[in-house]
């Protein structure tokens, strides 16, 4: 299969895309062809070995921490779960991503798929959802009749919060910055 990796910290220029070996679903887990991924910081400080004191990876490492797909295969002790169900995830930062043609994936991590998103376009939710969800929800308790304030509602984690809250029927106050008109001058020597 095709995947993209990468085989030692550094940007972006590290990133290769070549010939991976097909992963096998192992007890606990199930193999996920995928239908998308999406990149975020967590993913981009992994890479640049911002956090390998606490999250050492193994290379070659391929990245993606979000996942939507369908599943293909499904491991031993794995209940609720079947071949050709679409998921989302959020997949182990130090377990090989989702930027690849399948992915195995704890069982634990898989969410039923959102049947009114493209596969592909769902692959943006798993962190920015699941922040949003357990800063709402998690944290703050919010409930139904509450009022709440949004700081950030234009950001990736601001936007689902507010549609959670809104759903969950709260009172959403929400703040967000308008278009940054850019000043300044640039100098080289």
């Amino acid at each position: 299969m095709k995947a993209v990796r990468y085989h030692f910290y550094g940007g972006s220029d590290v990133l290769v895309h070549e010939e991976a070996d097909r992963p096998v679903a192992g007890a606990g887990e199930v193999v996920v062809r995928v239908a998308g991924t999406s990149y975020n910081d967590a993913d981009s400080g992994l890479r640049a070995g911002l956090r390998q004191d606490l999250l050492p990876l193994a290379f070659p490492h391929t990245p993606g921490l979000d996942l939507a797909g369908v599943i293909t295969e499904v491991g031993e002790g794995v209940p609720g779960w079947s071949a050709g169900d679409a998921v989302v995830a959020l997949l182990p930062a130090d377990a090989p991503g989702a930027a690849a043609e399948y992915v195995a994936a704890p069982a634990g991590a898989l969410a039923p798929a959102p049947r009114t998103v493209e596969p592909a376009d769902a692959a943006a939710l798993p962190l920015v959802g699941l922040t949003a969800w357990q800063a709402l929800f998690d944290n703050a308790d919010l409930k139904p009749g509450q009022s709440i304030l949004i700081n950030g509602a234009g950001s990736a984690v601001g936007g689902y919060a507010v549609q959670l809250a809104v759903r969950t029927g709260a009172t959403v106050t929400a703040t967000g910055s308008g278009p940054t008109e850019r000043t300044g001058s640039s100098t080289t020597s």
